[in-house]
């Protein structure tokens, strides 16, 4: 198997570990699935959810399974034809616990002179020959004080030297340092703490002071330098066993964009691998817009992990006309209660990169100034601002160069009083050969990812579809022309790169942002609700009363622990009432209030309302799984999304999945489409199980009807509300603008154009001929259809 028709993510954890997995392979190729998708299944941090902080990449987590718990799994999805795809992390460990980690407790308990030094990308004259670790609650002078921690002598096989202990926080002593006998005296312990490889920070101090390259800004990740060849080796020992024997078909690349070299790494890879399917977690700005960023097209890769399929898809189902009326509503949200007009996205974006950099991020800017060749007058500034004004994620030098002179134009024109430290800089920045400059792209990313998803798309509230992962929030819509031209342009570059609408990273789930888009719609209707809404329960900030209250209607109906749990999570992130470091409690209580409210005092509303729109915002999601599962590209299916999906951001995303029940309801809507009767649309989702199932089915056993990608023609009054192309033989047709349609009377005369012959819809059996079809009969029991020839049906 080269690549698959589609895929199936599975999250595997403890919970639902690798035995697990393997009960439902039966399952997933009855469903049509081609190949599952597991999570990371290395060993992680004890406790993980979800896999992204391996402690030990030489085995399987035990947790999830171990060793045997992955051949069962393998030998469960052979019986089933199943390919696997697995996840993989090259760019970092956890490291929150150190006696978890056997190659970071090496690194504490030897330092410099430990085998695994090499492993991580440590600074080490920065923390003069000693890794900075930021667990303390408080100074250190005070933890001291307070008797918080504690040496103790007692050797042990992991810790020979002994260990010093801070709550559940343990750390190695190095040889010779231990004192006589267990102590909290501070005296002892200040001579003791001096003698590690190792130095205790207070947490704060992170942001500035640390001196290992982080996941983002999460210093429980450590960065990995798999750009050295022996690292490689190592941390990839178990994961090339795997595919030397079989055991894999694919490999998901996590976060390549933290990684020195992602081109060489992925060039290694491949080598490695001798080619394997390759998938990369790569976030392309400005999806949907004539001009969107390309995915390198040198790397040894089958393309990226689909988050710009998704932006597109999103945005060809959202109405344009309801951009300035959403705006309009915006404004008045924030004059009511007190805010200074929305700047424009670009300053807003600007604002927060910035925020970032000045901020949790310090500690690397500081970095990137101490790998200067040379001294530059307003470095640590000058840098910061080209880190804001970076246009995407990263460039790849030589490649990219268009880029960092972006970023120097908008730099200089914000800052001109940095204009001679810029100047400066640039060229160090461009010269690929130069520390500073590898460095600065690692940097550009998590500025990106922080400042952008992480704060910008939780204050751009005007409509909560346009904040998802790899979309663009100033882009609102996408033309069906446009939608075209960007899988005519994906079918012809990137015809196996993954194919998206949830994730374990989205914020929120397919048919909550389906639902949502109705709004765009209905903009005076949701101002009217929306007022109503806050008139009941409100944080006293407009704007995200608005992304609450959308987020409450569009995951309805939902517990109220899960939208406690995103509510408090949106407000931190957004980082304007409260945050992270410094939580306000007052806020944060008008928040839960709120959410309080949607269950107690405007509970009739919301439902109400829900009612109201939930039928166009199931037609809008049968559309948009219909566009990404018959579309160019591998449709992967997350788990449990065959039925309506309304998770919220993780971990709501990575809930238990009642596999059980949809096993039973595959089996009744296979049966029920014998007796030629078709699953109504209704809460129950049998008409998406339906719709997944037929597609992914027709796309594995009939690949030759997915071959090209042709724009179809509509034409009549309504034929802007559809939208349709060929495969080679399979044709979609999926409705947008459900509200509007309705209110002209629905579809009247207009009619598809098609190549004449014979062909059924594989979701209700029903034959069509001709080269005109009324769309009126052929979408007369659901708002999709998925045409074939009649004798590959």
């Amino acid at each position: 198997m080269s690549h698959p028709s589609s895929t199936y993510r599975l999250q595997i954890t403890s919970a639902f570990d690798l035995d697990a997995a393997a009960d439902v392979t039966g399952y997933l190729h009855d469903l049509g699935a081609d190949w599952a998708y597991l999570s990371p299944v290395l060993e992680a941090a004890e406790g993980s959810e979800h896999g992204y902080d391996v402690v030990d990449p030489s085995r399987v987590d035990p947790a999830r399974g171990g060793r045997e718990g992955l051949r069962r799994f393998v030998d469960a999805a052979r019986r089933a034809r199943l390919g696997i795809l697995v996840d993989i992390v090259p760019n970092h460990m956890g490291v929150a616990q150190p006696t978890q980690n056997p190659w970071w407790w090496d690194v504490l308990l030897r330092g410099r002179d430990s085998r695994h030094a090499a492993a991580f990308d440590i600074d080490w004259e920065f923390g003069e020959g000693r890794v900075r670790l930021p667990i303390l609650g408080r100074e250190l002078d005070a933890a001291l004080a307070a008797g918080e921690l504690t040496a103790d002598p007692e050797p042990t096989a992991q810790a020979p030297f002994g260990v010093v202990r801070y709550y559940d926080h343990v750390v190695p002593l190095a040889e010779g340092t231990a004192p006589a006998e267990p102590s909290t005296d501070a005296a002892i312990l200040r001579t003791v703490l001096a003698a590690q490889h190792w130095e205790l920070l207070f947490w704060r101090r992170q942001a500035s002071e640390l001196n290992y390259r982080r996941f983002f800004a999460t210093t429980s990740l450590a960065g990995v330098r798999v750009e050295d060849a022996a690292v490689f080796r190592e941390t990839h020992t178990e994961i090339l066993r795997w595919v030397r024997e079989e055991l894999v078909d694919g490999l998901r690349i996590d976060h390549p964009d933290g990684l020195a070299d992602p081109g060489g790494y992925l060039e290694q890879l491949a080598a490695a691998t001798d080619g394997i399917y390759v998938l990369v977690e790569k976030i392309l700005e400005h999806s949907g817009t004539d001009h969107p960023e390309d995915l390198p097209s040198w790397w040894e890769t089958d393309g990226t992990t689909g988050y710009d399929a998704m932006a597109v898809i999103d945005r060809v189902l959202i109405d344009p006309a309801g951009e300035r009326r959403l705006d309009a509503l915006d404004e008045r949200l924030r004059v009511e209660t007190g805010l200074p007009p929305a700047p424009a996205y670009a300053d807003l974006v600007h604002e927060t990169k910035r925020t970032i950099v000045d901020t949790i991020l310090v500690s690397e800017v500081r970095r990137l100034v101490r790998c200067l060749p040379e001294p530059v007058e307003r470095a640590e500034d000058a840098l910061a601002e080209l880190l804001a004004c970076f246009p995407v994620y990263r460039s790849y030098l030589p490649a990219g160069r268009e880029h960092l002179d972006a970023a120097e134009a908008e730099a200089s024109a914000r800052r001109p009083d940095l204009g001679d430290a810029i100047a400066t800089l640039i060229p160090l920045l461009g010269d690929p050969s130069l520390e500073v400059s590898r460095r600065f792209e690692q940097t550009t990313g998590p500025v990106m990812a922080k400042g952008v998803e992480d704060t910008a798309f939780y204050r751009q509230t005007r409509l909560g579809t346009l904040t998802e992962v790899g979309g663009d929030p100033s882009v609102f819509a996408v033309s069906v022309d446009g939608f075209h031209r960007a899988f005519a342009a994906r079918q012809a570059s990137w015809p196996t790169a993954m194919t998206a609408l949830s994730t374990h990273d989205t914020k929120r789930a397919e048919d909550v942002r389906a639902r949502l888009s109705v709004l765009s719609e209905l903009p005076e209707r949701w101002a009217d609700v929306l007022d109503g809404l806050r008139g009941v329960a409100s944080t006293g900030h407009g704007p995200f009363d608005d992304l609450l209250w959308q987020a409450i209607v569009g995951a309805w109906p939902a517990t109220p622990e899960r939208l406690h749990g995103f509510a408090e999570k949106a407000a931190r992130e957004a980082a304007e009432g409260t945050g992270w470091w410094d939580p306000d409690s007052a806020f944060e209580e008008r928040v839960h209030d709120l959410i309080d409210a949607a269950f107690g005092r405007a509970v009739a509303m919301v439902n109400d309302f829900v009612g109201e729109i939930r039928r166009y915002g199931w037609s809008n999601a049968l559309s948009a799984k219909l566009l990404q599962l018959a579309a160019p590209g591998v449709p992967d299916v997350y788990q449990g999304s065959e039925l309506w999906e309304t998770s919220l951001v993780d971990p709501d995303n990575r809930r238990p999945v009642d596999y059980a029940a949809r096993r039973v309801l595959l089996a009744e809507v296979d049966a029920a489409l014998e007796r030629g009767e078709y699953p109504v649309i209704d809460k129950q989702g049998a008409a998406k199980l339906l719709l997944t199932s037929r597609t992914l089915r027709l796309r594995r056993d009939r690949p030759e009807l997915f071959t090209r990608y042709t724009p179809m023609t509509a034409v009549g009054d309504a034929a802007a509300h559809a939208i349709a192309f060929d495969r080679g033989g399979a044709l979609a047709v999926g409705t947008r603008l459900p509200v509007a349609l309705e209110r002209r009377g629905g579809w009247g005369d207009t009619v598809l154009l098609r190549h004449s012959g014979p062909t059924v819809d594989v979701l209700t059996g029903r034959r069509f001929e001709g080269t005109e079809v009324r769309l009126a009969d052929l979408l007369s029991i659901y708002p999709v259809a998925l045409l074939a020839t009649e004798a590959d049906a």
